[in-house]
């Protein structure tokens, strides 16, 4: 027992100084990870020596991240993702594979079927720390973001073909009763279908039947063994278990319970895969690394170029931008982590020697280690929305307000105004760092975040604030979001800006207290001004606005009561002749 809180005590030591280092001149995390766990490895000060328990165990943080991102991603997003997943994610692996197949066989003595069983892995990038990178900084859900989480997803569905490849080429005695490649591809597909189902009929049940106990906790415990089930039979039959916990998480996407989940599991995540890389860290050989220093460097530099080049050229291909396909390239050029285990299948295989497993290891670190400063460079590029010298500061830093305002263009900067004209203690939040930099330059603090989630709003201090409202341009936001933060915070009021009466009527009855169509008021006025300047009479513009309002209004009842029919009232538009009674 003594041992195991000593090891913790010195992981998370050196973690924290590292990261807050690294974190301070703007790197990121991983590198810090990294470095730490090298330092405090068998290759360092041998203050840790279980480096690959360690990693086994913070493997669990992949399968909780995967899970995480299939909570944002309901099914039919992922239908409208399968041309990027399908077309994408296979050109980027096949393209990537053979070039680095042929790069190693081009430059070193390896035999063939040693350089397609190293080859073909550094296709592979890095969930584990691109996913991370593209959710703190708001970028998952962009069009950039979107394309590299395709291609990552069909990467992680890729290892199945990838290990049947290393068993076909394997110089190995065949076990008894070993299972062959094909076979395990369809009782992957058949695992699949039986986690969808299982999620339909029996999860999505027991979560109801959950919510009428009120027990916050069984929702927990409910998400954990849908998570650790999909990952446990995905393991069970030669697949990885990262799929069956991304396909968990899509199962959960449209529960309204999801929010809960994510915010309750994120910071086991993010324990679990610091402590990943740091195993990373602490496995990397450093007498590898020095008696190959050339090639271990230079392998590095050709990974990451021969993937940039690709992936940019395939992201063009696709339609995409010049920059953000450069952005792109970056994000994912580096080895994965998956690398290591088709490395080790490959050594099973006697395909190739420990020493060439340690040394592409080795490679793949090293490439993981540029990914911080590419990324610093990728920012530049990121869906054209150019560099920002914005201080991104958490919500969590705020005081404790009155009001949380969730948008600050033009909508939510007359309504903050407004509110501080009454001296109303408000908190700011915004996901643009270009919109919270212009409000820095004139002393206005914001803060960055997506303010429709649950944990971010919990941070923001919901609980105690009087009102959320709601002012960004969102036709998005929808019923499953509003519902989620009423039953966080049932005691705060809820205000929304929608974007149209389409809006306006799925957000009906949902307990938001308040609701303003955007541009309702402004083009009432606007008609106003117009009636004025063509000599209207004073008292027949006052009639016309309330009859206006008032037909409005019985159009907007109707079509409520018609279940969002937007012809339903028609005749209560002016200009519209009433239907002729048959």
């Amino acid at each position: 027992m003594a041992d195991l809180l000593l090891g913790g005590f010195v992981m998370l030591g050196a973690a924290l100084v590292m990261v807050l280092l690294f974190r301070r001149f703007g790197i990121g995390a991983v590198l810090g990870y990294l470095i730490a766990g090298i330092l405090i490895g068998p290759q360092g000060l041998e203050l840790i020596s279980n480096a690959e328990t360690i990693l086994e165990f913070s493997e669990i943080g992949i399968i909780l991240l995967l899970f995480i991102v299939g909570l944002e991603l309901a099914p039919a997003r992922l239908m409208r993702l399968r041309q990027a997943i399908f077309g994408l994610g296979l050109s980027q692996v096949v393209l990537c594979g053979i070039a680095l197949f042929l790069l190693i066989m081009a430059t070193t003595n390896f035999t063939l079927a040693a350089a397609i069983a190293l080859g073909l892995p550094l296709a592979l990038s890095s969930t584990a720390q691109v996913l991370p990178m593209l959710q703190s900084s708001g970028r998952l859900n962009t069009p950039t973001g979107e394309k590299a989480f395709s291609i990552l997803l069909f990467q992680d569905l890729s290892l199945i073909p990838l290990l049947t490849i290393v068993a076909a080429l394997s110089r190995a005695p065949q076990e008894a009763g070993a299972q062959s490649g094909w076979l395990t591809a369809i009782y992957g597909i058949l695992a699949i279908g039986g986690l969808i189902l299982a999620g339909k009929y029996l999860l999505q049940p027991l979560l109801k039947l959950i919510g009428r106990i009120a027990e916050r906790e069984l929702f927990i415990v409910a998400g954990l063994v849908a998570v650790f089930g999909g990952a446990a039979l995905m393991e069970f039959i030669g697949l990885s278990p990262a799929l069956g916990a991304f396909l968990a998480g899509v199962m959960l996407a449209n529960s309204p319970y999801r929010h809960e989940l994510e915010a309750d599991i994120d910071p086991f995540r993010s324990l679990l895969l610091g402590f990943f890389f740091l195993a990373v860290g602490m496995m990397l050989d450093l007498n590898v690394i020095w008696e190959n220093t050339a090639f271990v460097f230079g392998a590095a530099i050709a990974l990451v170029a021969v993937k940039i080049t690709i992936i940019f050229c395939l992201g063009k291909l696709f339609g995409m931008p010049t920059l953000p396909a450069l952005a792109m390239g970056m994000l994912l050029s580096q080895g994965g982590e998956f690398g290591f285990v088709l490395f080790a299948e490959a050594e099973k295989a006697m395909l190739i020697e420990p020493e060439a497993s340690s040394l592409f290891g080795a490679v793949i670190t090293i490439s993981m280690a540029m990914t911080p400063f590419l990324m610093l460079l990728a920012e530049r590029f990121n869906d054209g929305s150019g560099s920002s010298n914005a201080d991104l500061e958490d919500p969590e830093a705020a005081g404790r307000a009155s009001v949380i305002i969730v948008g600050q263009g033009r909508f939510g900067q007359t309504v903050s105004q407004m509110l501080l004209g009454a001296k109303v203690p408000l908190t700011l939040i915004d996901i643009k760092p270009d919109q919270i930099d212009t409000h820095q330059r004139f002393g206005v603090k914001v803060f960055y975040g997506d303010g429709t989630r649950v944990d971010l709003l919990r941070r923001a201090g919901a609980d105690e604030a009087e009102a959320i409202v709601f002012c960004m341009d969102d036709p998005d936001f929808g019923p499953e979001k509003v519902k989620a933060i009423t039953q966080s915070f049932p005691s705060t009021k809820l205000l929304v800006r929608v974007y149209d009466r389409r809006q306006l009527i799925e957000l009906k009855g949902l307990g938001v207290v308040g609701m303003k169509r955007e541009l309702f008021e402004s083009a009432i006025h606007l008609a106003r001004q117009t009636l004025y300047a063509i000599d209207v009479d004073d008292s027949l513009i006052g009639e016309i606005d309330e009859e206006f309002r008032q037909r409005d209004c019985d159009r907007l009842e109707e079509q409520i009561k018609s279940n969002g029919d937007m012809f339903a009232g028609v005749e209560h538009r002016f200009g519209i002749d009433p239907p002729e009674q048959k």
